[in-house]
């Protein structure tokens, strides 16, 4: 499996990236992995249906995605994979998923988060998996669409003081 985009952003699949990254990355499939979603029948369908034409769309829990990234049945798939947050893109590299950066779209405000750019909010859970995917070498690149100039949210933690230099 070729993964085009690893994609951290809370309103999974939505308009910018049905249409701007999907077509800029050349995927032929859009993977939203969440457990939550995966669970709730309205959201998967909602999710489903707003798949571009011809463009198939699947929602997954994240163990699923895992198991199915290391079946070579699915070696020709290249996916844009879709995640709510931070923790569960975790999870999927330390399942073997293979991604050199991470995309952060947006993440969604709540009273147990911070700001750190005008678009993204995290908590401690988030802080500790972003630690994680840096420690590992993955580049935690912020841009909305595609053709955005790319910015490093570790620079961002920095500034807010969430993280501390290596």
């Amino acid at each position: 499996m070729d993964v085009r985009l690893l994609r951290i952003d809370s309103r999974l699949l939505h308009g910018q990236v049905a249409t701007n990254w999907a077509k800029a990355i050349s995927v032929n499939r859009i993977l939203v992995v969440s457990d939550r979603v995966a669970q709730d029948m309205m959201r998967k369908t909602l999710i489903i249906q707003a798949a571009p034409p011809g463009l198939r769309a699947n929602v997954i829990t994240v163990e699923k995605m895992i198991r199915i990234y290391h079946d070579l049945r699915f070696v020709s798939v290249k996916p844009m994979i879709l995640v709510e947050d931070p923790i569960d893109a975790k999870r999927l590299v330390e399942g073997g998923i293979k991604v050199s950066s991470v995309n952060i779209g947006a993440i969604s405000f709540d009273s147990t988060r911070v700001m750190v750019t005008d678009t993204i909010a995290v908590g401690p859970k988030d802080v500790k998996a972003l630690i994680w995917l840096h420690a590992h070498n993955i580049r935690l690149d912020v841009r909305k669409v595609a053709n955005d100039s790319s910015k490093n949210l570790w620079k961002s933690l920095l500034e807010k003081g969430l993280v501390k230099n290596d």
